[in-house]
């Protein structure tokens, strides 16, 4: 008995090292497809009532199909001038952060971030550099994910919650519910309404002539990285077009594009759109967002991003789960 349960053990170590290798590589489009997919599933559970779940799915998927493609394009175009510029922006931005008066370690920190995260980008692009056909298969492999995960997401859900163990299964739903409160704030919160801003930053620094296309996307990258920080914001971009403008003597163009960045940057898409598509009082601790955010990118690339504040979401539930048990415990023990 001991030896066939030593064969089963075996064979599963295998079977799953084998699953490992053949998912990893594909790993980043996958958690890019179901980002993707938590992020448009409403949408799609509005328009499947009218066109079916199959038709919905399809039609969501075409378009996203037509943006990748659209994407490719522009990578092939336009990523060098926006990793030149994206790196001008950065290196600018933390030269001027360094000159204020901050403690050693803050100072280091910062330091270490503007030498670490230009270092990164650099090395996540020239890996697609290279390598075109690499990027091409995994937006296949995004696509084809995302429409599987539309289609098939009901069955999925019932497949995860059969699969929790009934001993600890109040542990593993307060597990997943905390995931899917980490993800809606990070995904359908910050992350929709930071890339809306980024958008407009790049179309308000193309229509204003402050830089060409590759600097227009660079600023709006910039303006998704900075709404990143607790006290920062999108308005620090076109707080710094406004400047360069006013600079350059047209201070007519810049108090426009002022107007314009308060409009569609910061403040105000704040005060009009944040209240109704985020929940950050009961979401995610901003502090384990901003570190999971930050950790993530420099251990996992952009999917970090995801994964960081997910990650660190889970272990926060973890050690409250830890502290509810100690205090039955020694509740118990009282008695």
């Amino acid at each position: 008995m001991e030896l066939e349960a030593a064969i089963w053990i075996a064979i599963s170590i295998i079977i799953l090292y084998l699953v490992w290798e053949t998912v990893s590589p594909i790993l980043s489009p996958l958690i890019i497809a179901v980002t993707l997919a938590y992020i448009l599933y409403p949408f799609h559970e509005r328009l499947s009532k009218k066109m079916g779940n199959k038709l919905s799915a399809f039609t969501i998927t075409a378009i996203l199909t037509v943006i990748m493609f659209l994407f490719i394009i522009g990578f092939v175009l336009w990523m060098n001038d926006v990793k030149r510029s994206l790196a001008y922006y950065l290196d600018s931005f933390f030269t001027w952060l360094l000159t204020f008066n901050l403690s050693p370690s803050l100072y280091e920190l910062l330091q270490k971030l503007a030498e670490d995260i230009p270092k990164r980008f650099e090395e996540y692009v020239l890996g697609y550099t290279y390598s075109l056909p690499k990027l091409s298969l995994q937006a296949i492999v995004t696509v084809f994910a995302f429409y599987g995960i539309l289609v098939n997401v009901r069955t999925i859900r019932r497949e995860v919650y059969s699969l929790l163990p009934p001993e600890n299964r109040e542990l593993a739903i307060k597990l997943l519910d905390k995931a899917g409160e980490t993800l809606h704030t990070l995904l359908r919160g910050w992350l929709s309404l930071s890339i809306l801003k980024g958008i407009f930053t790049a179309a308000g620094f193309l229509l204003f002539g402050m830089a060409d296309m590759g600097g227009a996307i660079a600023a709006g990258i910039f303006t998704i990285i900075f709404e990143l920080l607790p006290v920062f914001g999108g308005w620090v971009v076109w707080l710094a077009g406004m400047i360069y403008l006013i600079n350059r003597g047209q201070i007519i163009s810049g108090l426009l594009f002022a107007l314009y960045g308060v409009v569609f940057i910061s403040p105000l898409p704040d005060i009009v759109l944040k209240p109704r598509i985020t929940v950050r009082e009961r979401g995610v601790n901003a502090l384990i967002s901003l570190i999971g955010i930050f950790g993530g990118l420099l251990a996992f690339g952009l999917v970090g991003i995801i994964i960081g504040p997910v990650a660190l979401g889970l272990f926060a539930t973890l050690v409250d789960e830890w502290k509810e048990t100690k205090k039955k415990i020694k509740a118990q023990t009282a008695l």
